[in-house]
């Protein structure tokens, strides 16, 4: 078990929405750590490397596009096996098939208008955080809650 850190925005269509309370409540009540988060316009040059991965592809100029329309909410989660505890909590990228209960199942039916980014990987959590945060943006702290959500043993991996 390891303690780790992962990066997630909440898209253009998740801030219009009005769902930015919806979902940082879901990331607190599942037990996770807030360490970092502010609301920024993304340059094409950030949303360039943010979707690095998708640049050859026919939808990467519409994605960009949208993104860059206007602000999002950045923000940085920690917890053991960060990565993976919000990608489950995110779910399925096609909205329409997201499990119920994840954020995308409940609120979302669009592939493109999926509400919210989640990282894929520790890998890419730590070059997306990179990309949107300073080190002196984000914060370490001990959740007074921590006791509550992880045994001993499994805060000694932090």
């Amino acid at each position: 078990m390891q303690w780790t850190s992962t990066a997630v925005l909440v898209k253009p269509d998740g801030l219009q929405r009005g769902l930015i309370g919806e979902i940082i409540s879901r990331f607190e009540r599942k037990g996770l750590k807030l360490a970092g988060i502010k609301m920024l316009n993304m340059t094409d040059e950030m949303l360039g490397e943010w979707y690095a991965e998708h640049k050859d592809k026919s939808f990467f100029d519409d994605l960009k596009s949208f993104m860059g329309s206007m602000p999002v909410v950045a923000m940085v989660w920690e917890g053991i096996e960060a990565v993976p505890v919000v990608r489950k909590l995110v779910g399925l990228t096609l909205g329409r098939e997201a499990e119920g209960g994840s954020i995308r199942g409940d609120f979302g039916m669009s592939q493109q208008f999926n509400l919210i980014h989640a990282s894929a990987s520790d890998q890419d959590a730590e070059r997306e955080i990179k990309i949107v945060f300073d080190t002196d943006e984000l914060f370490d702290y001990e959740h007074t809650m921590e006791q509550l959500i992880y045994a001993d043993y499994e805060r000694g991996s932090k």
